[in-house]
């Protein structure tokens, strides 16, 4: 695919280059795999072409980041969906426009290698004056850039249209021994904004890794820099000195007296300033050319040649000596030879060369200077920093690009799998199905890396079969823990219906009429913090033992057909606090939190008001247990709407309205709001146990 997208590049530029025409189109095929592959498949796209054409045309590998940077920016516009509306479209021309037309018309203005190209605006808009010629090109360029840009952009979008979405997915990159699922990346962005993640593996690996290769390129630079200078200050040095040494040459030093005291009136010095001049026209770079005999007080000017900004002294003229010359003063006056020196102050950024000129005697009498402007190693500086900037830039982001992909198929993907997995095993799941099915999921994984990854994923694949396995034999054994329990329930709360002989089903009702409310308290969010399926579960297979203190009470007294006496139902009043006792004494024999602290708490609370006036203990509101305050509604509804050997049972409207004129008195509001709710399933356990509505 990416063999395709660079063959297309190259075809078309060569098409366009060919009919000459004011286009480039050497980014569709970039476009093109960036919106199909990903941000990889379109960096390297953009990277090969740039490269290739470089075999042709060197200056080619300069703007290779350009074309880097519209596949990157491709791939994002592709990722977000952008470009399926026409304002995405727009905003996907004008960034590949501003990188073509922007940051292909700045490059050539800080390497000397490059000629800026004079765009088709340029003047026009530099003649209004004010525009400066540098923002006048870049202007200009995106300019005339644009129809290039968006040809490109519809060329590709037509392209990305017309494959079929069967073949679309064989454009991307994937890891040929990864089976790992891509959602964990998702799983792993929105973990990585929790407060519990400050930074995520993958940006860690990225940020070592650019970490790493910026210092590499700021030390490559800064050698790079100071070995580029050296280079050049010595170029210039030697061009200084031979022009010097060239000057010194035609100067016959057994004259210099003769022209000072001529003041340059002979023939022989005026011959000898024209073949100075030649020298000095002849070099470019040479900013000055002079001949001064160096003095204890100063320099005296014998031949002075200026660039025409710069005013030539006269033949004669006593000037100072530069502070650059201070240093070698007494070197200069015994005639000795002196490394150029670099200086800058009034004249310029300048490399100076001295070549002393001797006499027949072999004596110095005066230096031949030569000074060389330096400016040139500024910009070339700034050429090579540019140049360095530009091919740099192109690797640093296909190799970003590249360690992120490798990141994500390596670790993240592997990691991410294995932790989702993992995570949705521990959070635990309703059935042994389910259950089973994570692990089958978990092993379809099939990482292989090759390396720890993978032998931490094959460990994780055992713990994942075994908890399966254990989970499989706790579930049994809890499932004969809770028949066995139930069991033990039932049978409790027979003994005690034994007894009763007015108590027909009571415990069946008084059970179902506890489930609809406390299933009506969770659809209402009422007690949120309180009704979770444990409680739900341990206050419906518990509600059978609420009446459990009444194996105490003495048959004479349970089973009176008649109202009882005042003492005879304080004795019954006492079934409460033994069935609080009972339940306790059954608590203690078990460790840890069980399904009998809810059935102490309805056996011993559950004829307590919500005014605080009922009994045992006289606690009010929310201070009574919440599956105490569920059992009050449904015992005394059940009462109310059974017969007893002192009363029939109460007509269905005037037993609700009991439960209304007790509610915020006697029961908790909550509890019988909710039950009132349910009536359609209470009118179904009230035919179902009393045959009649």
């Amino acid at each position: 695919m990416c063999c395709l997208g660079v063959a297309l590049n190259i075809l078309l530029s060569s098409v366009v280059s060919y009919f000459k025409l004011p286009l480039y189109l050497d980014t569709v095929g970039t476009v093109s795999a960036a919106m199909l592959g990903g941000y990889l498949p379109g960096v390297i796209v953009g990277f090969a072409t740039n490269t290739i054409k470089s075999i042709t045309d060197p200056t080619a590998v300069y703007y290779r980041v350009i074309n880097v940077l519209i596949g990157f920016a491709a791939a994002f516009f592709a990722e977000k969906k952008i470009y399926k509306k026409i304002p995405g479209v727009a905003a996907m021309v004008g960034t590949f426009t501003l990188m073509g037309g922007g940051i292909g018309s700045v490059i050539p203005w800080f390497i000397e290698e490059l000629a800026p190209d004079t765009e088709l605006f340029t003047e026009m808009i530099f003649g209004t004056g004010r525009v400066s010629l540098f923002l006048s090109h870049v202007f200009s360029a995106v300019i005339t850039d644009f129809p290039d840009k968006l040809l490109s952009c519809i060329l590709a979008l037509l392209i990305v249209h017309f494959i079929p979405d069967r073949y679309k997915e064989l454009f991307g990159f994937k890891m040929w021994l990864q089976n790992a699922t891509v959602e964990a990346e998702d799983s792993e962005r929105e973990r990585s904004r929790s407060k519990a993640r400050v930074i995520s593996l993958r940006t860690k690996v990225l940020f070592m890794f650019m970490f790493s290769l910026t210092v590499v390129a700021l030390l490559y630079s800064v050698i790079g820099v100071n070995i580029h200078k050296k280079t050049v200050t010595n170029e210039e040095a030697e061009l200084a000195t031979s022009v010097a040494r060239l000057a010194a040459e035609v100067i016959d030093g057994d004259r210099v007296d003769e022209y000072l005291e001529s003041r340059g009136n002979t023939d022989d010095y005026r011959d000898t300033r024209d073949l100075l001049e030649k020298i000095f026209r002849g070099s470019k770079e040479v900013a000055f050319l002079y001949v001064y005999k160096v003095e204890a007080d100063g320099n005296r000017v014998i031949f002075d040649f200026d660039t025409e900004d710069v005013a030539a002294e006269e033949i004669g003229t006593l000037i100072p000596m530069e502070p650059g010359f201070s240093p070698h003063l007494l070197e200069l006056l015994e005639g000795k030879r002196i490394d150029p020196i670099v200086s800058n102050d009034r004249y310029g950024y300048l490399i100076t060369a001295a070549v002393p000129i001797y006499d027949s005697n072999y004596r110095c009498v005066c230096y031949a200077f030569a000074d060389v402007n330096m400016n040139k190693l500024h910009r070339s500086t700034i050429s090579f920093f540019a140049e360095t900037a530009t091919i740099f830039l192109g690797f640093f982001i296909l190799l970003c690009i590249f360690i992120i992909w490798l990141t994500d198929y390596q670790l993240i993907i592997p990691i991410n799998s294995i932790a989702k997995s993992m995570e949705r095993l521990a959070d635990g799941t309703d059935t042994q199905e389910a259950m089973d099915e994570d692990v089958k999921t978990f092993r379809k994984l099939g990482i292989q890396t090759g390396d720890e990854i993978e032998n931490l994923y094959r460990s994780a694949e055992r713990l994942t079969k075994n908890q399966a396995e254990q989970m499989r034999s706790i579930r049994k054994l809890s499932e004969s823990t809770f028949k066995m329990q139930d069991g033990l329930i039932i049978t409790m709360a027979d003994m005690v219906e034994s007894r009763d002989s007015d108590t027909g089903a009571h415990v069946q009702k008084t059970a179902a009429y506890v489930k609809i409310i406390v299933e009506g308290l969770k659809e209402k969010g009422y007690y949120a913090g309180k009704i979770t399926p444990k409680f739900m579960s341990d206050v419906v297979r518990s509600a059978p033992l609420h009446d459990i203190g009444k194996i105490s009470i003495p048959d004479e007294v349970l089973n009176k057909p008649g109202k009882l006496t005042d003492e005879e139902f304080e004795i019954m009043k006492g079934h409460a606090a033994a069935g609080k006792r009972i339940m306790e004494n059954a608590i203690s024999t078990v460790e840890g939190d069980n399904y009998l602290k809810e059935a102490r708490n309805m056996a011993g609370y559950h004829h307590e008001r919500w005014d605080g006036k009922g009994y045992p203990e006289g606690i009010h509101g929310e201070v009574i247990p919440l599956s105490a305050r569920i059992m009050a509604v449904a015992d005394v509804f059940d009462a109310l709407t059974s017969p007893r050997v002192y009363k029939p049972a109460f007509p269905l409207e005037k037993a609700l309205s009991i439960l209304e004129e007790g509610k915020g008195t006697q029961f908790d509001p909550k509890c019988v709001e909710v039950f009132m709710d349910a009536l359609p399933d209470v009118k179904i356990i009230l035919r179902k146990y009393n045959r009649v509505v």
